[in-house]
């Protein structure tokens, strides 16, 4: 569908509100509620809004870098993949190829704490919204690009040992699949367990759409002979909670999600000087 033609449902924009940075499209942070994305925009020069009537809010801004202004965004992209699904594929038909996911997990392995950060590589789908798109066996995979620019962030805001870097689980329940409400809580403790025994970092529930189709609209624009930028897509997860303990106190998950929202612009800066210097 061509981008010009293409009238979105649930944000209140235009191709031209998402150009910018020399053809590659603003760098669009993606957090879960319209309140972290005004706390995310904070952090931007030169904010304009545009509002919609479901709370998906687009703020739109620049931060600087090296002496140089990058175009930027955030919006909610609500919870759970299939609201993902929808925000993505209208921003993705506006033209958009940038999205870092600012969000927060529950923690699945003891090194894994409460303050911590999760650096997503890839996402277990276990979901119900991407195999509309693909079948399971194709795995949900994180750009290099953003993963490499989350680690250089991280060095630099001396936040690396709070960093890890790896798989995390992406679901369709909160409350049956990682806290046992339901009839099915035998089989989903133990699910929890198999993939805790698996390594897997932190459990969470919007990085496989995200990474599906990113994925597959970067294929899409391949094949139309228009993947002259590609689509990136990463994911930072502040980590509030455990499968143990699901309230914290209210001052520490506070403070872990303002130190991903820095970690994240950092993020975005890095990587975007290694894109606009190229």
């Amino acid at each position: 569908m061509a981008k010009h033609l293409f009238t979105p449902h649930h944000l209140n924009a235009t191709p031209h509100d998402l150009s910018g940075n020399h053809g590659i499209g603003r760098y669009i942070l993606l957090p879960g509620s319209d309140g972290r994305a005004q706390e995310i925009a904070k952090h931007f020069n030169n904010v304009t809004v545009k509002s919609h009537p479901r709370a998906h809010n687009l703020y739109l801004g620049t931060i600087t870098c090296q002496g140089e202004k990058i175009a930027v965004a955030t919006v909610a992209s609500g919870m759970g993949c299939p609201s993902m699904e929808i925000i993505l594929h209208e921003l993705f038909h506006l033209g958009a190829k940038r999205f870092l996911r600012i969000g927060t997990a529950g923690s699945l392995q003891s090194a894994v704490k409460v303050g911590d950060f999760v650096n997503v590589q890839a996402s277990v789908r276990d979901e119900n919204t991407t195999v509309h798109y693909a079948p399971l066996e194709v795995p949900a995979i994180a750009s290099l690009e953003y993963t490499s620019a989350v680690l250089l962030a991280a060095e630099k805001l001396d936040f690396i040992e709070r960093l890890h870097t790896g798989v995390v689980h992406c679901k369709s329940s909160l409350y049956a699949r990682e806290f046992s409400a339901g009839p099915r809580h035998k089989e989903n403790d133990a699910y929890i367990e198999l993939l805790t025994n698996c390594g897997v970092l932190a459990t969470e529930m919007e990085t496989a759409a995200l990474f599906i189709q990113s994925q597959l609209y970067n294929h899409q624009l391949s094949l139309q002979g228009k993947a002259h930028h590609r689509v990136l897509a990463g994911a930072i997860m502040a980590i509030i909670a455990t499968v143990e303990q699901f309230d914290q106190p209210e001052k520490k998950v506070n403070a872990t999600i303002q130190d991903s929202i820095s970690l994240a612009i950092e993020a975005v800066k890095t990587l975007a000087i290694q894109e606009l210097d190229d």
